[in-house]
């Protein structure tokens, strides 16, 4: 039996996905995307190639966190300077910059190297349900939301 790995993929071999987040959980709307992203969803799948597909996100300003995660969750990051750990809450992060969080949710579920970087490429989020990628012709696609 032949093993088929992806060599040489195309920008013109790549489709373009449109995913609505309306009521869908954070982190299964992030899980799938990232599937989508590094090309799980192919036959032609191969780990060390970048072969996914583009992927459009829009009312991320919709999206749900499941528990009291609203509450309890915080983003933190460091300024590099002495006592410098800063931490907002989800709460306040999904009013501001929701579109922050899908992309930080979807990138830390991609390879940590080159070809993560690159597939973070792929991913536009937006928090209306405007975008303006209508010349690529993308798809829309409704993800599995399993409860």
């Amino acid at each position: 039996m032949k093993t088929v790995m992806a060599k040489n993929v195309k920008e013109s071999d790549r489709k373009w996905y449109v995913v609505d987040a309306t009521g869908m959980p954070l982190g299964r709307l992030a899980s799938q995307v990232a599937s989508i992203l590094r090309g799980k969803n192919k036959p032609e799948f191969t780990p060390f190639v970048d072969c996914g597909d583009h992927v459009i996100v829009i009312n991320s300003d919709k999206l749900v966190l499941t528990g009291k995660k609203m509450e309890q969750k915080f983003y933190r990051y460091h300024t590099l300077y002495i006592g410098g750990l800063k931490e907002i809450g989800y709460d306040k992060l999904m009013k501001e910059k929701s579109d922050f969080v899908v992309r930080e949710a979807v990138k830390g579920m991609l390879p940590k190297n080159r070809i993560g970087r690159q597939m973070i490429k792929k991913l536009r989020v937006y928090k209306g349900a405007e975008h303006n990628h209508q010349a690529q012709n993308p798809v829309e696609i409704k993800l599995v939301e399993k409860r």
